[in-house]
C-alpha cells in the first residue's frame, strides 16, 4: 500500500505483524535511511538485525521470507535492513508476500527506484507492504520537520530558528539530526528538561553559521570554484565533516535547482521562479541559486544527480574510495560548473 509520510513514520515506530515489508524509496535519500532507522529503534537496541543485499536476494529469493520467519538463537527479537533495494529483489519480495508466515519486520532501502518499478507496483497494491517515496523537504514542510525532531530531543526552536536550520540542512534529516544532537548538548537539553534554542547559540555552535554551513560548499561546487572548493574541503574535513554526508549536501541543492529549471524551461523567467520558491530558499541564498539556475541546464543537473548517486554507491561498496572518492566526484561536478556559462 502506499503510505503518507505521517502513516509510514508511525507505521515504522509501532510494527505491525500485518505489515511484513516498509519500502522507503526516492531521490531523499538521507530521508529514507532516517525512516529505516524508526524501525530499529522501535525494535530496540537488543533485537538482532539482518542486514541483506540486493545481490544476497536475486541468488536466493527464498532468502528473505526464510530470514523474516526465523527465530533468534537468544530467543531475542529480529528485524532485516535490504539496502540497497531495487528491482532485483522483486522475487524475494514476492516470495514474503506470499509466504505462511514472516513474524520478523523488513525495511527496505531503495534511491535509484522509480514509481514505475516492478517493486514499487507490487508494493502499492500488496496490503502486506508499505511503501513510501522520500523527496527532499522544502518550504513549511522542512520546518515542520526541524521543529518535530528539536522537540524530540528537547529543543525548543521558533519558527525563524527552525527555517534557518532547515536551510543549513538542505532538508537533509540525517544533517538535521546530528546537529540537533549538538545543540541539546550544548544546551543540555532533553524531553524532561527542555531549552530554548535562539539565533545566538546557532552561530556559537552550529552548522548553520556562515563559515560552518554545507550550504556554502554547494555553492562553491555549483559555480566551479574549484581552488576555494580545495579549501573548504578541507576545513570540512578538520571538523568531521566529510564522506557522504557532504555529497547529500550538494545533491540536496541539485534536486533544488532541477525543480526550479524545469519551471524555467516551460517558460518561467528565472528572476519569477525564484520568487515563487518564497521561503524554500533563504533570502541570502537568493542571489547564489538565481547565478546556478542560469548556469545549469536540466540535462546537466540530471547527470550531475546520477553521478553523486553513482558515488554514493561506490562509497559504500567494499573496496570503495571513501570519503577521497566523494572529493574526486565533487571537483568533477565543479569543473564541469566552470564549464558551463
Amino acid at each position: 500500500m502506499k503510505a503518507k509520510r505521517h502513516e509510514i513514520e508511525r507505521a515504522l515506530a509501532a510494527p505491525s505483524d500485518d505489515i511484513r515489508l516498509y519500502l522507503v524509496f526516492g531521490p531523499d535519500r538521507p530521508g529514507s535511511e532516517a525512516l529505516a532507522a524508526k524501525l530499529g529503534q522501535a525494535m530496540g537496541a537488543e533485537a538482532e538485525r539482518v542486514d541483506l543485499s540486493a545481490s544476497d536476494l536475486k541468488s536466493d529469493p527464498a532468502l528473505l521470507a526464510d530470514e523474516a520467519a526465523a527465530i533468534s538463537l537468544f530467543g531475542d527479537k529480529r528485524w532485516i535492513r535490504i539496502d540497497p533495494a531495487g528491482d532485483e529483489i522483486f522475487a524475494a519480495v514476492e516470495a514474503l508476500e506470499s509466504a505462511e508466515k514472516a513474524g520478523n519486520p523488513v525495511v527496505a532501502v531503495g534511491d535509484a527506484l522509480r514509481g514505475n518499478s516492478r517493486l514499487v507496483k507490487l508494493a502499492n497494491a500488496s496490503k502486506a507492504i508499505m511503501a513510501f517515496a522520500s523527496y527532499p523537504l522544502e518550504g513549511r514542510d522542512a520546518d515542520r520537520m526541524v521543529i518535530e525532531a528539536a522537540q524530540q530531543a528537547g529543543v525548543q526552536v521558533t519558527p525563524d530558528v527552525a527555517h534557518r536550520l532547515a536551510q543549513a540542512c538542505g532538508g537533509n534529516r540525517s544533517i538535521l539530526d546530528s546537529e540537533i544532537a549538538k545543540y541539546a548538548n550544548y544546551l543540555d537539553a532533553a524531553p524532561d528538561r527542555p531549552r530554548k534554542l535562539d539565533h545566538q547559540a546557532v552561530d556559537a555552535v552550529g552548522a548553520a553559521s556562515e563559515d560552518g554551513d554545507m550550504m556554502k560548499l554547494s555553492d562553491l561546487v555549483l559555480t566551479g570554484r574549484v581552488d576555494e572548493l580545495d579549501q573548504e574541503l578541507d576545513r570540512l574535513r578538520m571538523e568531521g565533516k566529510e564522506g557522504i554526508p557532504v555529497l547529500w549536501s550538494v545533491r540536496q541543492r541539485l534536486h533544488l535547482l532541477a525543480r526550479l529549471r524545469a519551471e524555467v524551461e516551460q517558460g518561467n523567467s528565472t528572476d519569477s521562479v525564484i520568487a515563487k520558491a518564497g521561503r524554500s530558499i533563504f533570502w541570502k541564498d537568493r542571489d547564489n541559486i538565481s547565478g546556478q539556475l542560469r548556469r545549469w541546464r536540466s540535462d546537466a543537473l540530471a547527470t550531475a544527480i546520477e553521478r553523486t548517486l553513482t558515488a554514493e554507491r561506490a562509497v559504500k561498496s567494499s573496496g570503495g574510495a571513501g570519503p577521497i572518492g566523494v572529493d574526486e566526484e565533487l571537483f568533477a561536478i565543479a569543473r564541469k560548473a566552470r564549464s558551463l556559462r
